[in-house]
């Protein structure tokens, strides 16, 4: 083994060890020369079957459907993946006998880890159409679900990242991925990263947990904060979404933002879950909705909205990832399906509560309050971007309609002063927050600068004008640069006329001729403009200017 390798080796044989002794997990072995690893490891799966009481003949079916569902050559990774998460989440449907009831054999306990097989094995060499070995592979009862490229201090987690890429391909060991549900990545100097099937390597994330505590190197610390048995069944079970062709796991201020709105859910309690624009706000949603649905039978959950835009985006959403959800036609279409016990998952605009020609309304408030609530069921009410309408008379019709229900407030805004103090009147107190500095620090959003600009004084200043006509002029000689100082002369008389909005284009067209990254054009701008008519008008501006077509 040459110098490299020894110190893969090393870190390897700690990694192996924290697994063993901290986490306790079962060590499986070195499988490189073991013949016909698998994902599906049949004789660990039916010892644990049988130690959970299955018979014989259900063990088999079930192995069947298992084995069906990993390896049907004809369908996408995505599909297999998705049809196996399916048996391991709900279960596998199997009939011991003809005339008698379907029995679930359950693959996984997950509610009780500690009753679950939880193994590691390294260096396991798959045969596909090429040979693959990825450094480590974890099992629970003998289904892998995680594997793990380790790197040297001095090779970028990204070059594991691509390894496991590559390795998801056809012409590799594309097979063995079918029951994966997280791949991850790390080093001793940059810490661990991690994704699932068919995540491209931008996409790759990082945990952040406890981050005042350096006691230990950042790799060991997330794998232990990932890799425990208690939390890596709860992110399998309650936060992988398949959504629409891509498979996705949450990042790791959604796992806390739903973590603590599960908490306000049991108590009955509402609340403001403020998460930047940007960090995937929806995925909360869906999420959240599906967890209280099925950890609640007389739950409902709706999803309230104040744009049509949003509203069919929320339809979108839930339908991509495959929640049954209904979208409300009217008002009088939105308190009959909240007076029946189905659907359970809905979602409305707000203003499908008002009432029109109402001319008293304080008088109708207190009519609706007085009024036995006609909604079926424990409600829970999502309001997305609610310091808009929900601050508003709208709110209070809601509020008065359904005074049962319990309130989840979305934002992905900051809260002006007096919408603050109105929304959380409304909906009590924040939930979660992730700030846009968070998801700026995470990678998650682009920074926004803002530099404030005084237009007038900026571009009637001579020294703007000289500065403009230098770059202009950048490469010519004497002479041609005396003819055009004639025209440049009455630069500043021919600004100081103009209106702000050509001022505005005058200071961008100058930007683009002196600032670096946009004058060798490897940069972009947006001019954000405050109306669709201002826009136009920015738009036929420009048109006369060098940036025409």
């Amino acid at each position: 083994m040459n110098a490299v390798g020894e110190i893969e080796r090393i870190t390897q044989n700690r990694i192996i060890k924290l697994f063993r002794e901290e986490l306790g997990y079962r060590y499986l072995g070195n499988w490189e020369i073991r013949p016909n690893n698998s994902n599906i490891e049949e004789g660990l799966l039916r010892s644990y079957l049988i130690r959970r009481g299955y018979k014989g003949t259900a063990i088999n079916k079930a192995l069947h459907e298992l084995g069906k569902a990993a390896n049907n050559y004809h369908e996408s990774l995505y599909n297999n993946n998705k049809n196996v998460y399916k048996l391991l989440r709900y279960g596998v449907q199997v009939k011991a006998r003809v005339g008698e009831n379907y029995q679930t054999v359950q693959l996984i306990d997950w509610h009780h880890p500690e009753k679950n097989d939880f193994g590691i094995a390294e260096e396991v060499t798959v045969l596909g159409n090429k040979e693959k070995r990825p450094d480590i592979v974890l099992y629970v009862n003998g289904i892998a679900i995680a594997v793990l490229e380790l790197k040297r201090s001095t090779v970028s987690i990204g070059d594991g990242i691509r390894q496991s890429i590559v390795n998801q391909r056809k012409e590799f060991i594309e097979s063995f991925f079918t029951t994966i549900q997280f791949i991850f990545a790390g080093n001793d100097t940059e810490g661990l990263r991690y994704g699932t099937i068919g995540t491209p390597e931008k996409f790759f994330l990082k945990w952040k947990e406890d981050v005042e505590d350096h006691s230990r190197l950042q790799l060991d610390k997330y794998l232990i904060k990932m890799c425990n048995k208690k939390r890596l069944l709860e992110l399998i079970y309650d936060f992988v979404l398949f959504d629409g062709g891509i498979k996705k796991l949450p990042r790791v201020h959604q796992y806390f933002g739903i973590k603590a709105a599960q908490e306000h859910v049991k108590r009955r309690e509402g609340g403001i879950i403020w998460h930047t624009q940007g960090s995937g706000k929806s995925i909360v949603m869906v999420l959240l909705a599906k967890w209280i649905l099925e950890n609640n039978p007389h739950a409902r959950v709706a999803i309230i909205t104040d744009r049509d835009e949003l509203d069919k985006q929320i339809e979108r959403v839930f339908t991509d990832a495959g929640e049954t959800i209904v979208r409300t036609t009217s008002g009088r279409d939105l308190m009959a399906q909240l007076s029946q016990a189905k659907p359970r998952l809905l979602c409305s605009l707000v203003h499908k509560f008002g009432k029109k020609d109402v001319d008293n309304f304080e008088e109708f408030i207190k009519e609706l309050e007085n009024q036995p609530s006609r909604a079926v069921g424990e409600l829970f009410v999502f309001v997305d971007e609610c310091h808009r309408t929900q601050s508003g008379k709208l709110h209070r019709v809601m509020k008065a309609m359904l005074p049962n229900a319990v309130f989840i407030g979305f934002t992905g805004t900051p809260l002006l002063k007096k919408d603050k103090k109105t929304s959380i009147e409304v909906f009590g107190k924040y939930i979660h927050t992730y700030k846009f500095n968070e998801a700026v620090e995470d990678e998650v959003v682009l920074d926004l600068v803002y530099e404030a600009r005084d237009i007038d004084q900026k571009l009637t200043s001579p020294e703007r004008v000289d500065a403009w006509f230098a770059a202009k002029t950048r490469g010519l000689n004497d002479f041609q640069k005396a003819e055009l100082r004639k025209k440049w002369g009455t630069m500043q008389k021919v600004l100081s006329s103009r209106s702000r909005m050509e001022k505005v284009v005058s200071d961008v067209v100058y930007d683009f001729s002196v600032k670096p990254r946009l004058s060798s054009e490897r940069g972009n701008a947006i001019l954000v403009a405050s109306s669709i008519y201002e826009a136009c008008r920015y738009f036929e501006l420009f048109q006369k200017t060098e940036f025409k077509g």
